[in-house]
């Protein structure tokens, strides 16, 4: 068995409306993660929560304290973090939590790739590229076609991946040439910013899907040609989320970071009177810090109004019975005058990863759990007697197939 209350949100938020100013704390926090090398069920957060504060304030406060633990850990200056907005990030690298440690931004061909009776392009949401700097000479026809084959793995799924080579003779072999002449791959090449000696990789199709396919194919081969230096720390502050995201398959909204973050000024009677798709416009006063394409922290300014976290809540899907039982607490204690509050938490394990080169957190947690959840000093989870299940009150009902 675990037991995995998520961090301690709403009860940051209590502290803030009981008339207590700030809160910090490194605090342990258990969840149901996905299990990958820079998650695990057990981690260590920086957890703060703050009164009367804006965006400007909570994200000072905490790239002073990055730029601090850089500076005395690695004897490093960080500088200023650069600010990206999440539509920014996606339309520019697919990805909320760009690696800038270097460039292949994407570049879109929509208005030079289509109309060439080229149907694949021609029927796209969508047609994006990297460009891929000198190697056009490394890369064999059956290396592009392994990287085609890599794309259109089940993880990644893409339908497949048009590829642009850029002699440094001067010839350009490519996969589309039977409906682009030369000249016209030229002006893909000027836009993309391709030169000889360059690959461009061009994928299509919808338009998030595609973005996100692209991202990790820009990942892997910013891996290949050894463009991720180690001991290179590139950060940034990704801001202005969407509030929710639409589910298709429940047919629902979810909380893009969680039900308390409080939309933008801006948006807040959209959000109390708006139709289906104004609710997909709405951007939240919500940010995360990423690092070398690691998110290091999130946090948001909070919704302290009843009306309006109510109305949050309907959006998700909650009845008012199941809001009220949930979430009660939370709505009274609004009722006696919340003041404006908003906070953020650090992934202290992750962040101690990020600044070590490492891309696995086990490394720096003193007992972690491995890549199946387990502890394996102490071979937990691990079944449970009749008579803890019964000091519980748990009976288990198991159905035969």
């Amino acid at each position: 068995f675990y037991a995995l209350p998520q961090s301690p949100q709403t009860f940051k938020q209590l502290l803030m409306i009981a008339g207590m100013d700030k809160y910090f704390q490194i605090v342990k926090c258990f969840r149901d993660e996905d299990l990958r090398a820079d998650r695990q069920p057990e981690f260590t957060q920086i957890d703060c929560e703050m009164s009367f504060v804006t965006i400007e304030d909570i994200l000072n406060t905490f790239e002073g304290l990055t730029k601090h633990l850089f500076k005395h850990t690695l004897d490093r200056d960080l500088g200023d973090f650069p600010r990206m907005s999440y539509d920014e990030a996606m339309e520019r690298y697919g990805s909320d939590k760009p690696d800038l440690r270097f460039d292949m931004e994407f570049v879109e061909l929509n208005d030079i790739a289509k109309g060439h009776d080229f149907p694949i392009f021609d029927a796209a949401e969508l047609v994006v590229g990297i460009c891929a700097k000198g190697i056009a000479d490394d890369y064999s026809n059956k290396d592009m076609k392994k990287l085609t084959e890599w794309m259109q793995r089940p993880q990644i799924g893409a339908k497949g991946l048009i590829y642009v080579k850029l002699m440094a003779d001067g010839i350009i072999k490519s996969t589309v040439g039977k409906y682009y002449t030369d000249d016209q791959l030229r002006i893909w090449a000027d836009k993309m910013g391709a030169e000889p000696g360059d690959v461009m990789f061009i994928v299509s199709g919808e338009a998030e899907k595609v973005r996100k396919q692209l991202n990790e194919l820009r990942l892997e081969m910013g891996s290949r040609l050894g463009l991720m230096k180690d001991g290179d720390f590139k950060p940034l502050w990704v801001i202005d989320f969407p509030l929710l995201e639409w589910d298709e398959d429940s047919e629902r909204f979810h909380a893009m970071h969680h039900p308390f973050t409080s939309p933008k000024q801006e948006d807040m009677n959209k959000m109390l009177t708006g139709d289906h798709e104004t609710m997909k416009a709405l951007r939240a006063d919500a940010y995360d810090l990423v690092i070398n394409g690691s998110e290091i922290g999130g946090g948001s300014i909070r919704i302290h109004d009843r009306e309006l976290q109510s109305r949050n809540f309907d959006l998700l899907g909650f009845t008012k019975e199941e809001a009220e039982e949930q979430f009660g607490f939370l709505m009274g204690a609004f009722e006696y005058g919340a003041p404006p509050h908003g906070g953020i938490a650090f992934g202290f394990d992750r962040l101690c990863a990020v600044m070590n080169g490492q891309s696995s957190i086990r490394d720096f947690i003193a007992f972690p759990k491995n890549n199946q959840g387990r502890d394996m000093m102490i071979d937990a989870p691990s079944p449970v007697d009749g008579d803890q299940l019964n000091d519980l009150n748990l009976v288990f009902d198991f159905k035969e197939d």
